[in-house]
Order: structure tokens, then sequence, then C-alpha cells
């Protein structure tokens, strides 16, 4: 089947996300191998390529709501680390490192008051930065952040079978970094960021998964937005979008380099919302 045929066959989807403005946004102590308080952050920069991004999302028809961002928490403009939602319950998250504690807390009293049913999570897990659902599967990282018992809190919790998955090179210390959920059972990661049990299981999932090398890994090629048509990456990613494009895929680049300094790109800072399916 041709790229053309099968772009034909793609539809995108209406998503719900929660995203949070970088009004703080600086680099002033570092917790992944990206991170370096020696080099400027220019925040007024970061703000506009994070509008750029929330205009996107906005320009596909997708409703975009926003948490206000807490003083003297920079990296609470990475919402996809806030919380897990399926289903309309929210799972809470609980940050490894100090830097980001109160971040976990904020975003799930957003959803309390806004009457979802939420969960304060005993374990470390660090939401979709972590868990990921493909279908009625959650893809779950662990290695660097979430803890393996997180996912069976997950999966209790959300109602949905956990796949664990082992990270092993520090540069990709989330999922979210390895590996990008394109539709229900279509994926695209770095071989390279995992474990060999956890390849093993990924090529038995997925046989015809997009393989992303490394130096567009290293773009965050893989923090990318799919609705199922649209993909959202990186533009410096250009083999990623080239892939996507053979595989029907329509890919929309865009410049969030300054946000790269905290260790974050596109999916990153989206957070998506899935509410309850309503009632037929």
């Amino acid at each position: 089947m041709t790229a053309m045929e099968l772009r034909a066959q793609r539809s995108a989807r209406p998503r719900h996300y929660l995203m949070c403005r970088p009004t703080h946004f600086e680099v002033t102590y570092s917790i992944n191998p990206w991170m370096d308080p020696a080099k400027p952050v220019d925040t007024e920069l970061a703000v506009t390529q994070w509008e750029q991004l929330l205009a996107l999302h906005r320009r596909l028809g997708h409703h975009v709501e926003l948490v206000d961002p807490l003083p003297g928490y920079p990296d609470m403009v990475y919402a996809a680390n806030g919380a897990t939602v399926v289903d309309g319950r929210v799972l809470g998250a609980r940050f490894r490192d100090a830097e980001r504690a109160a971040e976990g807390p904020a975003y799930l009293e957003w959803f309390r008051d806004r009457g979802y049913r939420v969960h304060d999570p005993v374990h470390v897990n660090e939401g979709e930065g972590d868990f990921l659902l493909a279908g009625d599967r959650l893809l779950a990282g662990t290695g660097f952040r979430s803890t393996p018992e997180s996912h069976a809190e997950a999966q209790a919790f959300l109602g949905r079978p956990v796949v664990g998955l082992e990270l092993v090179d520090p540069r990709f210390y989330h999922l979210d970094t390895a590996l990008t959920v394109l539709d229900d059972d279509e994926i695209m990661y770095f071989p390279g960021a995992f474990a060999p049990h956890s390849l093993a299981v990924l090529r038995r999932l997925y046989p015809d998964a997009i393989v992303v090398d490394e130096a567009d890994a290293e773009h965050f090629g893989l923090n990318a937005v799919s609705d199922g048509r649209h993909v959202i990456l990186p533009e410096s990613a250009a083999g990623v979008a080239r892939r996507l494009r053979e595989r029907g895929f329509e890919p929309l680049g865009l410049d969030l380099s300054e946000l790269l300094k905290g260790g974050g790109s596109v999916k990153c800072c989206t957070l998506e919302i899935r509410d309850r399916p309503a009632l037929g």
C-alpha cells in the first residue's frame, strides 16, 4: 500500500489536553542529562515556542485547558508528567526528585476541583512520562524514574493491563522520550533505550513499528504527539518525519529547542485527558 493510500485511511480524533505555560521556566538544577544550569535560558523564547505548540493543538481541533504554573517549579511546563488519565480516572504523579515534588499535588488538585475521580499515588510514578496508553494496554517505563511497584498500582486503579518496559539509557529517562504511541496499535521507538528483554516484548507486540535511529532520538523525535493522523514533533527530527510520511501520517514540525534545555519537548508539554466515554 502506498503512502497516499495509507494517508487516506488515517483519521484524526479530537483530543482533550492539559498544558502549563512556562512562565517560570529556567534551568537552575540538573535531574536529567539534558539539563545544564551553566547554559543560559531565554524564558521569553520558551513561552513563545510553547505558545506555538498550544496554537497548533487548537488549530487541529483539540480542546486544550491550562493549569496555573507554580512559582519556583520551572519543570511544571512538562504537563505530561503531572498525571495519567484513563476513562476519567486520574492517577496522580509522585516525583522521584524533591525539586518537582509539589507538581504532583498541584495537578491532582486541578483534576479534583473539576470532579474527576483521583488517586493519590503511593509509589513513584511520573505520569505520562512513563505511562503511555496504546489501545487497551498501558505501556509503562521504569529504570530511572517510575518504579516497578507503580505499574501494579496503575493497573489496579486504571483498570488496564500494564506492560512494563525497562529503560537503560539515561538520555531517555522517561518512556515518552524513547517511544511514541501513534495510534491504538501503532508505535515508534528507539531500540537502544530499552533493556534486551523489553526490546523483545516490543518486537513481539509491535512487529511493524517504526524503528527510529539514535540521531533522531537524540533530537527528541520520539517526544511526539499523535491524534491518529497528525504527528507533532521537533522539526529537527527529519528522519522521523520522513518515516511518518511513508506510513501515511502527517508530521508537523515545531521548534521547542528552548524547552529541550529542561529535557522535554512536544509530548512532555502535553498531558492527554481521556474522559470517560459517553454512554450510548
